[in-house]
């Protein structure tokens, strides 16, 4: 299927989303719903980096941080729209994956996780430290309550901009894998020093790599304050996101386009039901249940289950 075709598709999966949503009529459905939205744009764009490529990224929750700060940051200078502040925190977050890829991707396997993982505290503290976007205090953001010319809630529309993202994430992830770029990324992960010898581009490959995984993550991140109302660092760098979004894609399977999709509504549906049903202390123990199943089950996720 060409790859115009398939957005079409994904756009027309995720008109009809949203027309489900309007005929259920339930606010918590949007509620929930943004919150698996956001782990499917963000497990695809993890994929791009740590499943195309080979290079685990721990740094996940400062690039979400990124992209809700540099929110913040509009809101407090300007009255922008919400999709242009996703567009600010996409570059924002894109940028600062670059740089960050330029000076440790020569770092190799666990070396690299771990400069990811550093410069997620780094920024924290930067953050912590910095006034005007409330630093340790928090910042609280007042969303609208409708948003007139679609005369919809706020929260149904801040659920169609996830809807919107996740149609971009997924349809470049697939344009990526049935591309010279990802047969280029591919080469990367199954054998780094045998790509460089045979004349692959391996770190321009990469810095392409964490600039748009970087980049799609921080516009994820970006709704988050209209979608919390109140973002201290705690919860904008919560270990939850590293940890679920990492998940997803093993669990799916992180071969496939298709594979942190999967990961990602299963997950977060059972992490939403849980949440309404018990408690949501049990978010990070049903991941934690689910890796360690599929992993004497499945190593290679559900997508390994049926594609050779």
């Amino acid at each position: 299927m060409k790859n115009s075709i398939f957005v079409l598709w994904l756009i027309v999966a995720a008109l009809l989303t949203f027309v489900a949503a309007r005929l259920i009529d339930n606010a918590y459905f949007y509620f929930a719903g943004y919150v698996v939205l956001q782990y499917i744009a963000l497990a695809t764009a993890w994929n791009i980096l740590g499943g195309y490529t080979g290079y685990v990224n721990f740094g996940i929750p400062a690039f979400i941080a990124l992209g809700a700060y540099s929110t913040v940051v509009l809101h407090k200078l300007t009255s922008l729209p919400l999709i242009v502040m996703m567009l600010v925190g996409g570059i924002v977050s894109g940028l600062v994956g670059v740089g960050t890829g330029y000076l440790t991707l020569r770092l190799r396997g666990t070396f690299f996780s771990i400069a990811t993982l550093a410069m997620a505290v780094v920024m924290q503290t930067l953050v912590t430290n910095w006034a005007f976007v409330g630093g340790s205090r928090g910042a609280y953001i007042i969303r609208p309550a409708t948003v007139q010319y679609l005369g919809i809630d706020y929260i149904q529309y801040l659920f169609l901009m996830m809807l919107g993202l996740c149609v971009l994430t997924v349809g470049v992830a697939r344009a990526i894998e049935k591309s010279r770029l990802g047969y280029g990324f591919a080469t990367i992960r199954d054998d780094e020093l045998a790509a460089e010898a045979s004349g692959v581009p391996t770190l321009r490959l990469k810095l392409i790599a964490t600039g748009l995984s970087g980049g799609f993550m921080g516009m994820a991140g970006a709704p988050l304050p209209y979608y919390v109302t109140y973002l201290d660092p705690a919860s904008a760098f919560s270990l939850s996101y590293a940890v679920n979004t990492i998940a997803m894609p093993l669990i799916g399977g992180t071969s496939s386009w298709l594979g942190p999709i999967l990961g990602a509504i299963l997950l977060g549906t059972l992490q939403q039901v849980a949440t309404v049903t018990i408690s949501s202390a049990l978010s990070l123990l049903i991941v934690g249940v689910m890796l360690v199943v599929f992993v004497v089950a499945a190593p290679k996720g559900i997508i390994g289950w049926f594609w050779k």
